[in-house]
C-alpha cells in the first residue's frame, strides 16, 4: 500500500521529483486528454498538425526568401524555413502551454493533490507528439529534395543527436514556461505579453534568416545566449551540411538552458505551495 505525506511547510527549495514519477498514470491521462481535446469537433482534425508549419513555411518562402530576398545558405527554402519552423513550434508550444497551466487548471488544482509539476510536464509530451507529426511531414520534404533534386545538401553524421535537439526545446520550452507561470499567478498581464513576446523571440531566433548574416563578433555572442538559434542552426547543420556550428555556442546554448530550467524549477515550486491564496 502506497502513502503520500502532504506538508504544508515543506522548504521551497526542496524539489520532490520522484514524487512527479509516483503519478506517472496521471500524467499520462492528462496527456491524452489533451491530445484528444485541442482538435475535438474540428472538420479537419489532425491534419491541422500538418497545415499550420506547412503554410508557415511556405509563407516564410514568398515573404522573407522571394520578396525580400534573404538567403538561405544554398538549402531549397522550403527545408530551410521548415526546420527551423518544427523546432520553434516545439519550443513555443512548450513555453506557451506550460506558460498558463496553474491559471488555466484552477479548478482542478484547488480541488485535489498531486504533485503541480505534472501540469507543464503534459503540456511537453502533449506538444511532442505534435512535433513528431510536423517532424514526418518535414523529412518528407528533406528526402525528396535530397533523392530528386540536384541540391548542395550533405547530412551530417551526427544526424544521430538530432533527439538531443528536441529535447533542449522540451527543455528550454518548459523551463521559460516554469518562470512565466510563476509569474502570471502575481502578474495577469503577462497573459496578454506573452504571444507577443514569443513572436520577438522567433525573430530573433535564425528561424527567417540563416546565422551567418550575422557577422559582428559581439553581435554573434549575443547571438548564441538565445538558446534556440544553436538548436535552429544546429538541426540545420545536421540535415544539409550549411550552418555555423561550434562547441562554444553549443556550450552557452545548453547552459542557458540548464540555468533556465533549473531556476524554473525552484520559483515553479515556491509558487505553486502558495498561489491558490494569490490567485
Amino acid at each position: 500500500m502506497h502513502t503520500t505525506v502532504i506538508r504544508a511547510n515543506a522548504p521551497w527549495w526542496r524539489l520532490n521529483l520522484p514524487e512527479v514519477w509516483e503519478y506517472r498514470d496521471l500524467l499520462r491521462m492528462l496527456t491524452l486528454r489533451d491530445l484528444t481535446s485541442i482538435y475535438k469537433q474540428t472538420v479537419l482534425g489532425p491534419v491541422w498538425f500538418f497545415i499550420q508549419p506547412l503554410f508557415t513555411s511556405v509563407v516564410f518562402a514568398v515573404v522573407f526568401g522571394k520578396v525580400a530576398g534573404i538567403a538561405t545558405d544554398g538549402t531549397p527554402k522550403l527545408v530551410f524555413y521548415m526546420c527551423g519552423t518544427v523546432l520553434w513550434n516545439y519550443c513555443a508550444g512548450c513555453l506557451t502551454q506550460s506558460g498558463t497551466t496553474l491559471a488555466a487548471n484552477l479548478n482542478l488544482l484547488t480541488k485535489v493533490y498531486f504533485p503541480r509539476l505534472v501540469m507543464p510536464l503534459t503540456a511537453v509530451l502533449a506538444n511532442l507528439a505534435h512535433a513528431l507529426l510536423n517532424l514526418a511531414m518535414f523529412l518528407g520534404f528533406y528526402l525528396y529534395f535530397l533523392l530528386f533534386r540536384e541540391t548542395p545538401m550533405a547530412p551530417r553524421a551526427a544526424l544521430w543527436a538530432f533527439p538531443l535537439l528536441l529535447l533542449q526545446c522540451a527543455a528550454l520550452g518548459l523551463a521559460v514556461g516554469l518562470w512565466v507561470s510563476s509569474m502570471t499567478v502575481k502578474y495577469r498581464d503577462l497573459r496578454f505579453a506573452l504571444p507577443f513576446l514569443t513572436q520577438l523571440w522567433m525573430y530573433a531566433t535564425p528561424i527567417v534568416w540563416p546565422a551567418s548574416l550575422v557577422k559582428q563578433p559581439l553581435l554573434k555572442s549575443c547571438l548564441w545566449l538565445n538558446p534556440m538559434a544553436f538548436v535552429v542552426e544546429c538541426a540545420r547543420w545536421m540535415f544539409t551540411g550549411a550552418g555555423e556550428v561550434t562547441w562554444r555556442a553549443g556550450a552557452i546554448s545548453v547552459s542557458v538552458t540548464l540555468l533556465l530550467l533549473v531556476s524554473g524549477l525552484f520559483v515553479f515550486n515556491r509558487v505553486q505551495r502558495t498561489f491558490v491564496d494569490t490567485i
